[in-house]
């Protein structure tokens, strides 16, 4: 065969493949990491930053046909955009368009075919041919005179960020430089243009950031920089790996951050809910790990619902559109986009044919009411009939509150609103279309009207009959009067009555004995007789009534009190399931499963955090523990005996006097008498979730002395992944891993030697629900002494713990 007729064949052959595979290479990356003047990117191009952490080019984000120029991350498997050029002008055709310097090389540009312009970078240099952009691997995108130092950077990306704060950029504002760098939120996860919300530092000159609506209203603040955490971000000191810098003085004020680990991935966000967040990408997941948001309500953010929507923190999706209003866009409400609120089904008539319905459970009312003087509902709501602006009215016994124009911000509550706190009653304006009575409505009320005389006489036969065993009653047991609304003020002959002389004892604590007893209408309740109490008739009354007022699904409610001479007494509704002791550490009793276990830590946060944070002021429990967890015929958690330092009549302060809690449970500031803090009962509920966990009392000791101090076993197991031997052994297995993992770091959290290392009860809350995610914690350093040392020593301060059985109290 001769050879040399091939050999020309097999070079072309062998050059066509190299074409081939250097058009692939070309399509993908025209340079390393940078475009000198001449170059462009256009398609699928892009470049890469020179560790390849970054990458440059155009994307279309989700299922949008329009394309933009951004960065991303390289080596993030799930495309996150930190930076767009033309977030308010995007193409639709990324093949024709092309990312390139200006001819006279002064700027980068985004052209489309046939040239047009639609993005500039806008510098101020003069024009050169030797300017090139460059992408560094800290995301920055950079412009600079190939010819001089790299540090000659005359426009960068940094100073222009959207939704993104990347570590080593400037967030804040430079007089001298003419530059105000804040952070703007995206329309939608499809949409990158600029959204209602973005981050900003204080323009005051204040070390401390807010986040806005619209750039004009601020709902939430970091709070100020003390040099180590935000006030208003405490969790910072427990799970915030980076290393901020502040910057301040007569021309400028801003903050820059370090990650202290190089290989982690992480950043700071504004999302288009108005939240502000901290993500960090895990490698084994392949998932973004959201580590906090801020603000932790998504109901507190400014305007999240739009005009004519409500909020609601415990429904999914938290915006609803009222009744006789529409998403204007059901596809961008689809992608979370709710700013842009509800529109009507029907226009408004405008005078009396129009009527009103009534939303219960309104939380919070819309912003500036107009305020209408009337003496009755019914004039409140014609002065709301009689102006055509007026939506919506409210109204009390003191007041007539109306609404011209659109409604925002109107938080609605989904559960009883008994439970949740102080609320109001909203009515909003509809057509008479929207008021329509169903077929059927006339001839039931005409019914209706028949059986209701038919029974009046009945009805008068029976009221005056309750009406005179009332009074029997009343001259033989005692009397009952209301105060405060339904909290009820009891005769004690009345209590003695109904507990039988206080016969069927339920338990004991440190504040008094309950007992149970039966009221008269068959009700079961809980009475506690308070021993030590020191007030007086007068102060013990308002302190009772503010206790009161302080109602949620996951508190014991307060029925009423007795106060007669030195007796104080106080009654509950009554649990049927009685405390979460008897569940956890008795063989004979119903065994929990894991499901119940955690959502009844769940509910113990819930009230805790409601005690710490929602109330008019911060109530510190001080003696969180098994026995003072209560639950209901549903296994629902309720908190008892919170308020009880003030019931007891020692002064309530930050610095308390006298206070009473359990060993077992006490935070190490209770032993060594420095100043109580709600992070107390932080600690105590941390040393519960590991009783819920295991089953067995964290002092307990084993009959051959030798098992170690629970805390400090579970605290070691959990850092060598050994979760699932921390379990109760009743359940044999069967559990969620993942929480069982999640609900154990929480508890080393919670168990911190310092009080500034364990997180606040509403970041414990969001951690439980798995709204954010929860760190490997550190040991503490006294369980890590107790970890170290043999199972002796550990049985040692085991045997001291558990000699006391009862409670302790520290004097000041």
């Amino acid at each position: 065969m001769d050879t040399r007729s091939s050999t020309p064949l097999i070079h072309y052959h062998y050059l066509v493949l190299l074409f081939f595979a250097f058009s692939s290479i070309l399509h993908h990356s025209v340079a390393v990491d940078r475009l000198s003047h001449g170059q462009s990117l256009s398609g699928e191009q892009t470049i890469i930053s020179q560790g390849g952490k970054f990458e440059l080019g155009f994307f279309s984000p989700g299922k949008s046909n329009k394309y933009y120029v951004g960065i991303w991350y390289k080596k993030v498997s799930k495309q996150t955009i930190v930076w767009v050029a033309n977030r308010e002008r995007p193409v639709s055709n990324h093949s024709s368009s092309e990312l390139k310097l200006s001819e006279d090389g002064s700027n980068l540009v985004i052209l489309t075919h046939p040239g047009t312009q639609i993005w500039s970078s806008n510098s101020t240099t003069t024009s050169s041919n030797s300017t090139i952009a460059v992408l560094l691997d800290d995301g920055n995108l950079v412009l600079k005179h190939n010819s001089l130092s790299s540090s000659n950077v005359f426009w960068q990306s940094f100073d222009y960020p959207t939704n993104t704060w990347l570590p080593g950029a400037n967030l804040g504002y430079d007089k001298l430089a003419g530059k105000n760098r804040f952070l703007t939120s995206w329309k939608n996860s499809e949409d990158p243009s600029p959204g209602l919300f973005s981050v900003e530092i204080d323009p005051g000159g204040i070390s401390q950031f807010y986040l806005l609506a619209n750039r004009t209203h601020q709902y939430w603040t970091t709070g100020v920089w003390d040099g180590e955490i935000f006030s208003n971000v405490p969790e910072m000191r427990s799970n915030y790996f980076f290393n901020f810098n502040y910057v301040a003085n007569i021309n400028v004020n801003y903050f820059s951050y370090a990650i202290r680990d190089p290989s982690d991935i992480s950043n700071f966000m504004v999302d288009f809910t108005g939240q502000m967040k901290r993500r960090r990408w895990d490698t084994n997941a392949k998932d973004w790990i959201l580590y906090c948001s801020l603000p932790r309500d998504p109901c507190d953010v400014y305007g999240i619902c739009g005009s004519f929507g409500s909020c609601s923190n415990t429904s999914s999706p938290s915006c609803r559109c009222l009744q006789g209003f529409e998403p204007p866009s059901v596809d961008k409400w689809n992608l979370g986009d709710t700013s842009s609120g509800c529109v009507r089904h029907t226009s408004l008539e405008c005078g009396r044919k129009d009527g009103f319905t009534k939303l219960s459970n309104v939380q919070q009312l819309p912003p500036n009411p107009e305020h209408a003087t009337v003496s009755s509902k019914e004039e409140c709501e014609l002065t709301c009939l009689n102006n055509c602006s007026c939506a919506a009215y409210s109204y009390d016994t003191s007041r007539c509150l109306i609404w011209k124009g659109d409604l925002l911000n109107l938080k609605v509550l989904s559960g009883e609103p008994e439970n949740q706190g102080e609320i109001a009653d909203l009515y909003l304006r509809l057509a008479a279309s929207e008021l329509t009575k169903p077929k059927g409505t006339k001839k039931k009320e005409e019914l209706a009207v028949i059986a209701s005389v038919a029974s009046l006489a009945l009805i008068i036969t029976i009221g005056s009959a309750v009406l005179m065993w009332k009074f029997y009653k009343r001259r033989d047991a005692g009397k009952l009067d209301i105060v405060h609304g339904a909290l009820l003020s009891f005769d004690y002959k009345l209590i003695k009555r109904v507990t039988k002389d206080f016969s069927d004892k339920l338990g004991s604590g440190g504040f008094g004995t309950v007992f149970k007893g039966i009221l008269p209408d068959s009700t079961p309740i809980a009475v506690k007789k308070l021993e030590g109490s020191r007030q007086g008739e007068k102060q013990f009354r308002a302190e009772v009534a503010t206790l009161g007022l302080i109602q949620h699904v996951n508190l014991v409610r307060l029925r009423g009190f007795c106060a007669e001479g030195d007796r104080r007494l106080l009654v509950y509704d009554y649990m049927p399931r009685g405390s979460l002791d008897s569940y956890l550490f008795r063989s004979s009793s119903q065994i929990l499963d894991w499901s119940q276990r955690y959502k009844i830590a769940v509910g113990i946060a819930r009230g805790l955090a409601y005690l710490h944070e929602k109330c008019r002021e911060c109530i510190i429990h001080c003696d969180i523990k098994p026995e003072n967890i209560l639950l209901d015929e549903e296994l629902c958690p309720k908190v008892a005996d919170f308020g009880m330092a003030k019931l007891i009549g020692h002064e309530f302060s930050r610095a308390l006097t006298t206070l009473r809690g359990t060993l077992g449970y006490l935070a190490p500031e209770w032993i060594a008498g420095t100043a109580i803090t709600p992070k107390s009962d932080v600690y105590s509920f941390g040393m519960l979730l590991l009783e819920i966990i295991s089953g067995k009392r964290n002092r307990e000791v084993s009959e051959d002395r030798l098992c170690p101090y629970f805390p400090a076993l579970a605290a070691t197991k959990l850092h060598e992944g050994e979760v699932i031997c921390l379990l109760d052994e009743r359940l044999e297995g069967k559990a969620n891993m993942e929480e069982i993992g999640r609900a154990c770091r929480i508890a080393c959290w919670c168990i911190q030697d310092q009080e500034v290392s364990r997180p606040t009860m509403g970041y414990v809350v969001q951690q439980l629900e798995k709204v954010v995610d929860v760190s490997m914690p550190p040991i503490p350093s006294l369980l890590q002494k107790f970890a170290d040392n043999d199972s002796v020593m550990i049985y040692e301060c085991s045997k001291t713990i558990s000699a006391s059985t009862g409670n302790f109290t520290r004097e000041a």
